[in-house]
């Protein structure tokens, strides 16, 4: 049953933790709009479709980004003034015990963290959707590097077509669609049975296939092998055009249930560099649970009474939260650029400030 106590410190601290949000979001929306000026006066659009197509994807994007971090600022915040206040004391004073305290904490970190955790499965991608397709055409297209590393990242493709099938294919032009020196082979077990290679492959619009010039086809049949040199043919290989250009937001734009799916699909292909989107999936699972451990350190930290006042206190929580990022950022680094496994590299963070948040509650005044 929720006392007024429980009202008393819950609604500190949603209140607190939606200020801190709310200013943050309108600082980083100032920011953004100093740096992309130009590309807005570029763009022509009024300010009315700046705000809907680009600003309603920007804001829930910088939220999640930063809600685990300013719930933790929050809780410093208002519980260091608390504590300042004595009011800590006095609830100590009157008999309730430090673990009875806690609960109102409990009770909103369970709150914002299933509030995240949902808006990051299914809404924040959504309006992800606003925000990438703005950048996309009217600020990534302008740019010559964004350019030059996309057309690195699509020069050479390979997938896998079933489950004994593997294509490739080098030169991929996203606009005519077409592409150079495409192979396939097949194989029975380890053995190569089919082989197929062409010069050249492009998108025929308007039979919905591949077709193949220069194509010469090979059946291996043991010691026999037969060759057949086709100047054009038609190939199905289940894979459109648009399935192999190369988006950069695409894990962002996709819910929880999409993700999951497009990862089995491009693993059934045999694809690599997965790694982004496999942490990107835990993350989501990861984040909203760093909103309940760092609202514990939060409150264990800011519940004592110091000379410094809030000032120390939020100086703690600022370098905590610091640690807090660079050790989530190197996970994340070490996963994509290596062979860090993604779960971990995901729950890394969670795991270690765990461990941190029952050593500050154990050795907390009570």
């Amino acid at each position: 049953m929720i006392k007024k106590l429980d009202w008393y410190i819950l609604k500190k601290f949603i209140s607190t933790a939606l200020f801190m949000v709310l200013i943050f979001c309108v600082i980083a929306v100032a920011i953004d709009t100093s740096e992309k000026a130009d590309d807005f006066v570029k763009s022509g659009l009024s300010t009315s479709k700046i705000i809907t197509q680009y600003y309603f994807g920007f804001v829930p994007f910088i939220i999640s980004m930063i809600f685990p971090l300013m719930v933790f600022i929050a809780v410093i915040f208002f519980t260091s003034k608390m504590a300042g206040k004595s009011e800590l004391v006095a609830i100590l004073a009157g008999g309730v015990r430090f673990n009875r305290m806690l609960r109102p904490y409990f009770i909103g970190a369970l709150l914002l963290g299933g509030i995240f955790w949902v808006a990051t499965q299914f809404f924040i991608p959504k309006a992800m959707l606003l925000r990438a397709t703005f950048q996309a055409t009217y600020i990534d297209s302008k740019s010559s590097y964004e350019q030059g590393e996309a057309a690195k990242r699509s020069r050479n493709y390979y997938f896998r077509v079933d489950g004994n099938t593997y294509a490739g294919m080098r030169n991929y032009d996203t606009s005519s669609k077409s592409a150079n020196d495409f192979y396939m082979d097949r194989l029975n077990g380890t053995k190569m049975i089919y082989n197929l290679r062409a010069d050249y492959l492009r998108w025929d619009t308007a039979k919905k296939s591949w077709k193949l010039q220069n194509a010469t086809e090979r059946k291996i049949e043991g010691v026999k092998e037969i060759t057949k040199v086709i100047p054009e043919m038609s190939l199905n290989l289940n894979l459109k055009p648009n399935e192999i250009k190369f988006d950069k937001y695409l894990k962002d734009k996709m819910t929880t249930p999409e993700l999951v799916r497009y990862i089995k699909s491009e693993e059934s292909r045999g694809a690599e560099g997965l790694n982004d989107y496999k942490v990107e999936r835990y993350r989501r699972d990861a984040n909203p649970i760093s909103v309940f451990i760092l609202t514990m350190i939060g409150a264990v930290v800011a519940c004592r009474k110091t000379r410094g006042g809030s000032g120390l206190h939020l100086a703690v929580g600022i370098i905590t939260a610091a640690f807090f990022v660079v050790m989530d950022k190197f996970s994340l680094t070490f996963s994509t650029k290596g062979n860090f496994p993604p779960l971990l590299a995901a729950w890394t963070p969670n795991i270690i400030f765990s461990i941190v948040a029952i050593w500050l509650y154990r050795i907390a005044p009570k």
